[in-house]
C-alpha cells in the first residue's frame, strides 16, 4: 500500500525521557502509526552542530584527525562542534569551530546545507559550510579536545570518499558537496 507523505505522520501519544545527559537525551515514546496502531520510537535528542571544510587557496582541505570513541579509531574530519544553546548563531559557531580546532579565519563562508547524521534514531542537525580565503593563527582547542591537523587535496579527499576510506558522514557529504559546487563555478553555473 503507498501512503501519501501527509500519511505518513506519526503522532506522539507518551513521551519519557530515559536519560538526560550533557550532550545527548534519550527518549521513549508511545506513537500512533498511520494505519492506527501503535508503535514504540526510541531517540535521541541533540542540540545540534556545525561543520566546516577550510578550503585553502591551493585546493587543500584542513582536517583533522581525533579519535573517537564510540568507534574505537581515528578518524579524518572536516571540524565540527556542537552548539553552545539552541540560541547560538550557526554562522558564528562555524567560525568559532573553524578557528579553535585549526586556528583558521576565513573571508568567505558558504552554507553547503543541512545534514542529519542518522534520522531513524537521533534528530541532530548538522549545518555544513564551506570556509574559503583562509589566514591561520593559533588553535584554541577545548580542554578534553585532542586531534592533529592535516592537510590533504580535495580531489585525494573525493577520491577518498569514493573509495570508502572517509567513513565520517559529514565529512563525506561536505566534501562531494564542495567538490561540485567548485565544478559548477568553473562552469559558471555558481
Amino acid at each position: 500500500m503507498e501512503y501519501k507523505e501527509s500519511n505518513l505522520v506519526e503522532r506522539c501519544l507518551h513521551s519519557e525521557l530515559v536519560y538526560d545527559g550533557d550532550v545527548v537525551h534519550l527518549y521513549v515514546d508511545k506513537v500512533a502509526q498511520p494505519d492506527g496502531t501503535c508503535g514504540v520510537r526510541e531517540y535521541v535528542k541533540h542540540i545540534g552542530a556545525v561543520a566546516v571544510l577550510p578550503l585553502t587557496a591551493n585546493g587543500e582541505v584542513v582536517c583533522v584527525q581525533q579519535y573517537r570513541y564510540a568507534h574505537g579509531v581515528v578518524m579524518t574530519e572536516i571540524p565540527a562542534g556542537k552548539l553552545d544553546s539552541r540560541e547560538e548563531d550557526h554562522v558564528e559557531a562555524a567560525l568559532r569551530e573553524l578557528r579553535e580546532e585549526t586556528g583558521a579565519t576565513c573571508e568567505r563562508l558558504t552554507y553547503l546545507g543541512l545534514f542529519r547524521s542518522t534520522p531513524a534514531i537521533l534528530d541532530e542537525k548538522i549545518d555544513l559550510y564551506l570556509a574559503e580565503g583562509l589566514t591561520f593563527g593559533e588553535q584554541d582547542l577545548d580542554d578534553d579536545e585532542f586531534l592533529n591537523v592535516v592537510r590533504i587535496p580535495l580531489q585525494t579527499l573525493v577520491d577518498r570518499v569514493m573509495e570508502g576510506k572517509i567513513a565520517d558522514g559529514k565529512t563525506q557529504v561536505a566534501v562531494l558537496k564542495t567538490n561540485e559546487l567548485l565544478r559548477r563555478r568553473n562552469e559558471g553555473r555558481a
